[in-house]
């Protein structure tokens, strides 16, 4: 079992990791969740004596101290790391990859059981051994990674980040050798941001934020956390949607809306008066002549007046009609936002007639000073 008590990381004056701790047993894979920059990643690489920063706490392995001990050693011990990014060596084959995970002395004296075991979890090398691997997929290249990691004959797999720029259907397949791996006896403590496939997998998982654990509990019921759920598997509540209350304000308001204009029907004279023109002169006509004759004068008289007064209401009805016709005459267009307003030409006063000017010669009068001091015109 790995057990990692108060753990704390700082490069300089940046804490990476503070008063961590978590435990990992034989067979079993505990997920570890957290955003970018919480420090996992960092936790892996101090459990594995590689971190750069000042590591202080206690690893134990089996109830053995890895604290202080350099990386080749903690391989030794039982503790492999599949690094970010794979970590391969791009210019050899797959199973000269594969063997260099077994040159500890632990690993040494069952390299080929060990290397048949990985071949067996791992088909499609057993396929690509004499393959170079730097032009295998990204998901050949971590099944490289992790089966070398295998082949040191592990305890503890600590594998960071593994599905990283793999396809959903290559993920799929890496969690699936996962579990196999699990299967071994081999205990798998996994750095991963797919929360939904690693949770799936996982017996435990704990949550790493700013540094520190802040949450540990079975994989299935931090699954069903509402809070992991909204933080890391990407769901929250749905509120309805529902049309807000100025849309459906501006619907009515629409509906209510009716076309500017004479709200009066426009009527003809004829449908007015109820009638054609015609047919009603025609009826006076009519009446007037078929008056009997001879009758009294008052009668004849009853008669016209009868005539003239429809003729009447005709001509005012028709005088009606017009005047509203003429209210309803064409508005002048009003000018749209955006429209180019046409400049009005200015109406040009007529030219004045021209001013003839006739010179007339200025009248000269001469007058002359008499001895007496008067003056007489010449």
């Amino acid at each position: 079992m790995l057990e990692v008590t108060n753990l704390s990381a700082a490069y300089g004056q940046h804490p990476s990791l503070n008063d961590v701790s978590i435990k990992v047993n034989a067979g079993e894979v505990v997920v570890i969740l957290g955003a970018n920059g919480a420090g996992k990643s960092t936790l892996l690489r101090a459990i594995s004596g590689i971190c750069e920063g000042k590591v202080s706490g206690d690893v134990t392995l089996n109830g053995e101290s890895l604290t202080g001990l350099s990386s080749d050693a903690i391989v030794e011990k039982g503790v492999a790391l599949v690094p970010e990014g794979r970590g391969i060596f791009g210019d050899l084959t797959v199973e000269e990859n594969l063997l260099l995970g077994a040159y500890s002395a632990r690993a040494r004296e069952s390299e080929r059981e060990n290397l048949e075991r990985v071949l067996m979890q791992f088909p499609k090398l057993r396929e690509r051994q004499s393959q170079i691997a730097r032009t295998m997929s990204g998901g050949e290249q971590q099944m490289v990674a992790i089966g070398r990691a295998i082949m040191s004959a592990p305890e503890i797999l600590m594998l960071d980040e593994p599905s990283l720029g793999l396809s959903p259907l290559l993920c799929k397949e890496l969690f699936q050798n996962l579990t196999l791996v699990k299967d071994l006896g081999i205990g798998v403590l996994l750095v991963e941001q797919n929360a939904k496939q690693s949770l799936a997998i996982a017996g435990r998982g704990y949550l790493l934020e700013n540094t520190r654990v802040t949450h540990e509990d079975t994989a299935a019921r931090l699954a069903n956390d509402p809070a992991v759920q909204r933080a890391y598997l990407g769901a929250g509540s749905k509120s309805a949607t529902k049309a807000p209350a100025h849309a459906t304000a501006r619907v009515e308001v629409t509906k209510s809306i009716k076309p500017m204009g004479d709200p009066t029907p426009r009527r003809s004279a004829e449908q007015q008066i109820g009638g054609s023109i015609d047919d009603l002169v025609a009826v006076a006509t009519k009446t007037s002549a078929d008056a009997p004759r001879g009758t009294a004068p008052e009668t004849a008289s009853a008669a016209r007046q009868l005539a003239n007064s429809k003729i009447e209401v005709v001509l005012k009805d028709i005088e009606k009609a017009a005047q509203n016709a003429r209210r309803r005459a064409p508005r002048k267009p009003q000018q749209t936002r955006g429209s180019v307003p046409s400049k009005a030409v200015p109406e040009q006063d007529p030219a004045p007639p021209p001013v003839i000017e006739v010179y007339k010669r200025p009248r000269v009068e001469v007058y002359r000073r008499r001895p007496s001091g008067q003056f007489e015109r010449d």
